[in-house]
């Protein structure tokens, strides 16, 4: 697998907790998305760990395109089915 499923083509919206490490999805193969569950296992990815910076709302990506991992920028529109 070189390229990462899109698991949806539109932003996950989460509530982070300042402080705490999330691991984030890069393969689209979890189905917790947008986190990890180990779902990549002999895939060649690996989860994009984290910590949040504060506590807030946050759109997560979950079409894999984005530009700025973890958090959605609009890529999701430029994806055609």
């Amino acid at each position: 697998m070189d390229k990462a499923k899109v698991a949806a083509t539109c932003p996950k919206q989460v509530e982070l907790e300042a402080g705490k490490k999330y691991a984030y999805c890069t393969c689209g193969l979890s189905v917790s998305q947008p986190f990890c569950d180990g779902s990549h296992k002999g895939t060649g990815f690996v989860p994009h760990v984290f910590t949040a910076e504060e506590t807030k709302t946050a759109f997560l990506c979950q079409c894999k395109q984005t530009g700025s991992v973890p958090y959605c920028d609009g890529s999701h529109k430029n994806i055609t089915q």
